[in-house]
């Protein structure tokens, strides 16, 4: 092989795995490049930078497009939340015609926006 077309291969190489990386970013680099501390305070954060109250209602504020999400800590007979945790992590994963867009969350914006949600749920 040429030293050019090995130039040219691992470029395309390169080429790939960048526009991988961008369009479904493995869950590793998540965890890295968007780790935060995850707090009812941070998820209060995340809620209102992701705009989840374009289409949820959140501690009585918000729209009505997508599920009310007001009680839905306690509507659930599931305390650890993993049906919560799986929908943000991949919502497409758990019903494949939702009209939610994955956010490609970290695991520690996850947890913060479930703490967030848990507070304003207690809070009522």
């Amino acid at each position: 092989m040429t030293r050019k077309r090995f130039i040219l291969l691992a470029a395309a190489v390169l080429l790939s795995l960048f526009v991988w990386f961008l369009i479904s970013p493995p869950r590793f680099w998540l965890n890295i490049t968007k780790s935060v501390e995850p707090t009812a305070a941070t998820g209060a954060l995340l809620v209102e930078k992701y705009q989840c109250r374009d289409c949820h209602r959140i501690a009585g504020r918000g729209a009505l497009k997508a599920p009310n999400l007001d009680g839905i800590t306690l509507r659930s007979d599931d305390p650890l939340h993993v049906t919560l945790r799986l929908w943000l992590r991949d919502p497409r994963a758990i019903k494949g015609d939702t009209a939610m867009p994955n956010f490609h969350l970290s695991d520690s914006e996850i947890e913060a926006i479930l703490l967030y949600l848990i507070a304003t749920d207690q809070s009522r």
